[in-house]
């Protein structure tokens, strides 16, 4: 997909910040207010002056100076490859600049440098013209203080099996703060294709130097060798909750008034040590207070990712909507309207990012399947939180609200047949959803938390029996049709719920607590998707370990279109395999799908009575068009894109 200017993106953040020859060690690089202050007190100023008292300076001042470089990952797409570098913080006498070399015939070749900025203390490259049809090892090298090894990979659109690992919610209220073993060797066994971390990869409001570094050397041995994407959610910014609305700054951060608490420089540079190795912005118009946008979309191997921020042009419950109490995000009156919480005017994603999934799902180009990545879920899929007896009828945190602005989402989501995958929920759920009608939506899977110690949470209907519609086969009691605390509709597929009732024995029960990680895997052989949901102390080296009960889910790519068809159109015989098919009603000039199909011949299925507009294309539906075809024609059409 074309992007905009990379410039108009990141030049806000990237060149206000300090590069490496201008670090004058400023210890409040985000001004002098109470809000600011604050801030990154670990990494800035002469930290190294600080006697190390905590866990949180040991780790710091005690790092080896061989191993200043921290972690590295990237991504590749679009001709363009991009690097993050994580440094820890550096002392005056060392080098400030960071050297990328690839293996070259044996030999190490220097390809780039950048400036280790401050404060955040990363470097980023951004390699125009890359080829990524090849694997190239790499280095990066801080002078001869340090250096960190990793592997380019090549795409592996080879490969009939895409396979994504999907986490979220690294809590560091943990027994190995600093470690993540049993991720790391499970992850390394699985070798997915891409990491996915959906948000909370820091829980320090303050410090995300430190929490970032903490996460990075967690993950290192697979961040740096695969093509990774972050996208950073409340947490990670310094809020309880976070509805950013568009850029405005925020009352207070108890988690109810919407935009950003903490100063814009402290958010962009978050931004920037998370998510610079994405693709180029598809329209990196900053918003308010300068802060930029990422959202983009990311090619693997065939499946095409689009990477939406649920979170930033989304409206805040304070002063918008009834205050339903005791807090302005949650709802427990069960004989409240629902309709009075979703008022006009109300945001979710924001039209810019609608349109954006529109116009991404009609575009094809070198993709077989298609999939969303955001923070969190577009359903209220939980009943219970922190512990079992504090139950809650509605989240406006999560998606589910607005439900107008939920349900927008969705039909652009199921326009591309994508799948949806998410975190946020710290419960491992995944689900169908409903937009007018039970299971007419696009499947999803809420991956369970990293560690979940600090804040389990349950499915857990009030009725203690199951939902409605045709049953679901599994272990699961509670599955199958149900209307969550916003009256949106959804079709529990399968939940992966702590064993105990309190966070305290949640602590003292490792393996019973349902922390863990996704694995999605997108077979473009048949179009089937498979949710694999792996506890995390299992040992899947073994090959004896299970996954959560109700794990894998299997279904076909076209069943993120739910809707019953009431028809067919004439049948299309294609001289190429494979294209690309879009359907248009005519009465509305709504597209209701866009598709590419398996081998030469196609049925177009239909959801109404009336007439329908057919294109069809290689990458995109704009080589052939067919206009006022009806149901159940016995037509059979031939289509040549010569």
């Amino acid at each position: 997909m074309l992007k905009k200017s990379f410039l108009l993106s990141w030049g806000l953040s990237i060149f206000s910040s300090l590069a490496a020859d201008q670090i004058d060690y400023n210890p409040r690089p985000f001004g002098d207010g109470e809000r600011a202050v604050v801030l990154e007190t670990l990494t800035t100023g002469k930290w190294w002056k600080t006697k190390a008292k905590n866990m949180h300076q040991k780790f710091i001042a005690e790092r080896e100076r061989s191993k200043a470089i921290g972690f590295a990952f990237y991504a590749s797409d679009h001709g363009v490859l991009k690097l993050t570098v994580q440094c820890f913080p550096l002392l005056p006498n060392e080098p400030r600049q960071i050297d990328l070399e690839i293996r070259d015939k044996g030999k190490w070749k220097k390809i780039a440098s950048q400036a280790v900025l401050y404060p955040g203390w990363s470097a980023h490259f951004r390699i125009e013209n890359w080829d990524n049809s090849k694997t190239v090892d790499y280095r990066v090298k801080l002078g001869e203080l340090s250096s960190f090894e990793g592997t380019f990979r090549k795409d592996p659109k080879h490969k009939q099996e895409i396979v994504v690992a999907s986490l979220s919610c690294n809590s560091p209220k943990d027994e190995t703060p600093y470690q993540r073993t049993e991720y790391i060797e499970n992850l390394t066994y699985h070798d997915p294709d891409l990491l996915f971390f959906a948000g909370d990869q820091s829980y320090n409001h303050q410090e995300h130097t430190y929490a970032f570094l903490q996460f990075g050397v967690q993950f290192a041995d697979v961040l740096k060798n695969r093509p990774t994407v972050m996208i950073p959610d409340d947490h990670d910014i310094g809020q309880a909750n976070f509805w950013g609305e568009a850029g405005a700054v925020a009352d207070a951060m108890d988690g109810s008034s919407g935009g950003y608490y903490f100063p814009a420089e402290y958010v962009k540079m978050v931004e920037r040590q998370q998510t610079f190795n994405l693709p180029d912005a598809y329209d990196p118009t900053p918003i308010a207070q300068g802060i930029g946008v990422y959202y983009t979309d990311l090619n693997v191997g065939g499946i095409d990712f689009a990477i939406i921020e649920d979170r930033k042009f989304k409206t805040g419950p304070k002063g918008t909507i009834p205050n339903m109490g005791p807090r302005p995000d949650h709802i427990n009156d069960p004989s409240y309207d629902r309709k009075s919480v979703d008022l006009p005017g109300l945001k979710l994603l924001g039209e810019r990012q609608l349109n954006f999934l529109h116009n991404w799902g009609q575009d094809w180009t070198n993709s077989q399947m298609k999939a969303v990545l955001s923070a969190t879920a577009f359903t209220g899929a939980v009943h219970k939180h922190g512990q079992l007896d504090n139950r809650l009828l509605a989240d406006l945190d999560s998606n589910a609200w607005p439900q107008t602005g939920r349900n927008k989402a969705l039909v652009e989501i199921r326009r591309g047949l994508a799948t949806h995958l998410c975190g946020d929920q710290h419960l491992g759920v995944s689900v169908q959803h409903g937009i007018d009608d039970f299971r007419d939506g696009p499947y999803a899977f809420t991956n369970p938390a990293i560690v979940n110690t600090k804040y389990g949470r349950w499915w857990w209907p009030e009725s203690e029996s199951a939902g409605g519609g045709k049953k679901i086969d599994g272990p699961l009691p509670w599955t199958g049709d149900y209307l969550d605390g916003l009256g949106n509709k959804m079709t529990m597929l399968a939940y992966a719920n702590p064993k105990y009732a309190t966070k305290e024995e949640l602590q003292k029960n490792r393996t019973s607590r349902a922390d863990g990680y996704g694995l999605i895997r997108f077979n473009k052989s048949n179009n089937q998707v498979t949710f694999e949901c792996w506890p995390r102390f299992s040992d899947v080296s073994k090959g004896d370990s299970e996954q959560f009960p109700g794990w894998p889910i299997e279904f076909k790519m076209e069943e993120n279109d739910g809707r019953k068809a009431i028809g067919y159109l004439s049948k299309l015989k294609f001289d190429t395999p494979n294209p690309v098919v879009q359907l248009i009603e005519e009465s509305t000039g709504e597209i209701l799908y866009t598709r590419r199909i398996q081998g030469h011949e196609f049925s177009a299925p239909v959801y109404s009575q009336g007439t329908y507009t057919v294109k069809a294309g290689v990458d995109k539906a704009n080589l052939w068009s067919r206009k006022k075809l009806r149901p159940n024609s016995n037509e059979v059409i031939s289509v040549s894109f010569q």
